[in-house]
């Protein structure tokens, strides 16, 4: 059972205080538990009975709680009745940002997805110029979503999301607020656009960040609260989980892993490429020509402009482990790279679970994830479990959601006292 937050706040908590403070854990629990009656709130938070009628009667005016149903066919009266989060009391938005494209989802207060559209991008000419046009088509995509979504929404237009989080490749300056790092001109231009436009809450975090939240919240992490996302895609990356709380470090450059020095790279990186560091042993082009080692593949880079398919180097991956024992040569010299990346980030943090990310390690699963484990295991002498992540393909855009969603529940749950 959930003690009552107010008592946890102290006895010398206000009225006013106390209300806030219950109210929120009433919130927090009607959108993780589901409906519940009234009777279940006051079993679940400890709270008296005349305490979770007041705060029920609050959150029913506020218009962020209605009664929904029913507990039982054969229960009538006050004590029966179902009381719900009102899902579309407020929409919020989630970007990931490419290369190439950019994917938004439409998204309501519970964070259910309701519409998501993708837009492939071909810069022709000015940064600003593009950015306003993608900013214009991102409204009426919104316009357009909540129209065909709820006709009670219909007459929002292309009013501003409550909440609007964007993920993107490349550092986030956290003194700026801007990216750095080789991100594409137009994401900064489109970033500054949808500011210009009125977003309500924006924001703008690393896309390996949000994969790991969206893997903390629905994926292989959610029984960690410490933990390492090692993104094995295009390029390398990680994100940095500890205790519960993503750290980006003092230029919001944590987790740059490919900058990392390892054996057997031939090279050392620099400040200006990573060429020397992790990436030149399990980036994408890496992947690639060891594939052709092993006479797998042709040893052309994968850097070409279009992604509206599978890079070759995940379809080289999930081709070996469709192969079983005639792709494990692959996989296993493909897994004592990346242990040696992971086993640099374990002699630092300790973090004990590493969770593959990104298009490779979605590709390469469990049999990717259980060699690399092996390999560590003789590398370092702490203890840590390797998993695949299981959020997939979407899982920068699943994060970027459920940031929306955190900022904007803040909002709203703190306003309901």
């Amino acid at each position: 059972m959930h003690a009552p937050l107010a008592a946890a706040a102290g006895r010398t908590a206000s009225p006013a205080t106390a209300r806030l403070i219950n109210d929120r854990l009433a919130l927090r629990l009607l959108q993780s538990e589901g409906p519940l009656t009234a009777g279940q709130l006051k079993k679940l938070t400890g709270l008296s009975r005349p305490t979770v009628a007041d705060l029920v009667d609050r959150l029913q005016e506020a218009g962020l709680v209605a009664v929904v149903g029913e507990s039982g066919a054969q229960r009538r009266g006050p004590n029966a009745r179902l009381y719900g989060i009102v899902a579309d009391r407020a929409h919020l938005l989630g970007l990931d940002l490419r290369t190439h494209s950019l994917t938004v989802a439409v998204a309501d207060l519970l964070g259910q997805v309701r519409a998501e559209r993708t837009v492939p991008v071909d810069p022709p000419g000015a940064a600003g110029t593009t950015a306003a046009a993608l900013a214009g088509a991102l409204a009426g995509a919104l316009a357009g979503a909540l129209a065909t979504i709820d006709g009670t929404l219909a007459e929002a237009g292309a009013a501003a999301p409550h909440a609007l989080a964007i993920g993107a490749p490349g550092l986030v300056d956290p003194v700026t607020g801007r990216l750095g790092g080789s991100a594409p001109a137009w994401h900064d231009a489109l970033i500054d656009a949808l500011r210009d436009r009125g977003t309500g809450t924006l924001l703008l975090e690393n896309e390996v960040n949000l994969a790991a939240l969206a893997e903390q919240r629905d994926g292989a992490a959610r029984d960690r609260d410490t933990f390492v996302l090692l993104w094995l895609g295009h390029g390398t990356g990680a994100a940095v989980v500890l205790d519960g709380a993503v750290r980006r470090g003092a230029s919001g450059g944590a987790g740059e892993i490919g900058f990392l020095p390892v054996p057997g790279t031939g090279g050392l990186p620099s400040a200006t490429g990573c060429d020397g560091g992790f990436h030149s042993l399990a980036g994408s082009a890496a992947i690639g020509r060891l594939a052709a080692e092993h006479g797998r593949a042709p040893t052309a880079a994968d850097d070409g402009p279009a992604r509206t398919e599978a890079p070759p180097a995940e379809a080289l991956v999930r081709d070996a482990v469709a192969e079983g024992a005639g792709g494990a040569a692959f996989l296993d010299a493909l897994a004592a790279r990346i242990a040696l990346g992971v086993a640099g980030v374990c002699a630092v943090l300790d973090p004990g679970c590493v969770v593959l990310g990104g298009e490779i390690g979605r590709a390469g699963g469990d049999p990717l994830a259980g060699r690399v484990a092996d390999h560590l295991a003789r590398l370092s002498p702490l203890r840590t479990e390797v998993r695949a992540g299981t959020v997939g393909g979407r899982a920068v855009l699943r994060g970027a959601v459920l940031a929306a969603r955190d900022a904007a529940q803040d909002d709203l749950f703190g306003a309901a006292g």
